[in-house]
């Protein structure tokens, strides 16, 4: 597999073909001056510039594609390489007097590298912008999808806080109303102790299959623990909901459910209670819902220790 750098070898050849055959030029226009009249701090400034930004440009090409904002970079610090090599060389060639040559060579070159390594930023800004909204939504994405349900194809508990806490805020500001269902199914522990985990598991499933059937396609069925089912109501009144809540009970008692091995039939019963968000945050009606479910589960219960 071949480097960036492999990839944009034939770039930095060429700038290293360049700057030989500026100091042939040089060399074939002038003549060295003596060791003595070298100018070492001049020397060290430019000529240690000129290797920094050559350095800059090897890293550019090592690690990034091929494309306008590495070219804009690249051509860009060839230029100010090629204006910084040239002025390095004035300390070791001296040129006619006459000649205006290297003058142009020095510093036309600079303006024209700046100009380029602006629009490569200016660019490479865009580029960052794009690639760090790509990275947000694979992480929000990746994130949610840790907060799905191992067993069915729904959202877990964390996931509906998430959604919940988001879609609150935007009800009220709409002065739209917002609405809750909560579903528990009754003694389904009987279900697992008669036909075993797998099978259980297997009519979770099935049941939330059964009551996304019954939903609009913007509501959204999240699986909170066990055999309990939340579901999110926008732009729904209370009474809708609770129409909603008898409707998915009623579905869930009369769902032909037979086990997959013997054919023994399933009966489910399901416990449906339905709330609207008032002024409050996303905790508190959780909790006011949890209490109307666990005054609804009581009365059941009652019912059976009193026979």
């Amino acid at each position: 597999m071949y480097s960036m750098l492999t990839l944009h070898r034939f770039k930095l050849l060429t700038l290293l073909v360049i700057a030989n055959a500026g100091a042939l030029l040089y060399l074939s226009l002038g003549e060295l001056k003596p060791m003595e009249i070298w100018s070492w701090t001049d020397i060290a400034g430019e000529g240690g510039s000129a290797l920094l930004v050559l350095v800059w440009a090897w890293l550019l090409l090592k690690g990034r594609p091929a494309g306008r904002v590495t070219n804009l970079l690249f051509f860009g610090l060839a230029c100010l390489f090629c204006s910084l090599w040239m002025d390095s060389l004035d300390e070791f060639i001296a040129l006619p007097e006459t000649m205006t040559l290297d003058h142009w060579l020095e510093s036309a070159p600079m303006p024209i590298g700046f100009i380029l390594l602006t629009l490569g930023i200016y660019h490479w800004h865009f580029e960052q912008l794009a690639i760090s909204a790509q990275m947000i939504n694979r992480e929000r994405h990746f994130r949610e999808h840790r907060q799905f349900d191992k067993l069915t194809p729904l959202g877990d508990a964390r996931y509906f806080q998430r959604q919940l806490e988001q879609a609150m805020p935007e009800a009220q500001e709409r002065a739209e109303p917002l609405s809750l269902v909560m579903l528990d199914l009754d003694d389904f522990s009987a279900v697992n102790n008669k036909h075993g985990l797998r099978e259980g598991d297997r009519v979770l499933q099935l049941v939330s299959q059964q009551i996304v059937l019954n939903l609009r396609s913007h509501d959204l069925l999240c699986r909170l623990a066990g055999d309990r089912f939340i579901i999110l109501l926008p732009s729904t009144l209370e009474a809708q909901a609770q129409v909603l809540a008898q409707e998915l009970s009623d579905s869930l008692a009369h769902l032909a459910l037979k086990t997959a091995g013997q054919g023994e039939r399933i009966t489910l019963k399901a416990t449906a209670v339905a709330l609207m968000a008032r002024q409050e945050d996303a905790s508190s009606l959780l909790k006011r819902l949890n209490i109307v479910m666990a005054r609804a589960k009581q009365g059941p219960q009652l019912a059976r220790s009193g026979a």
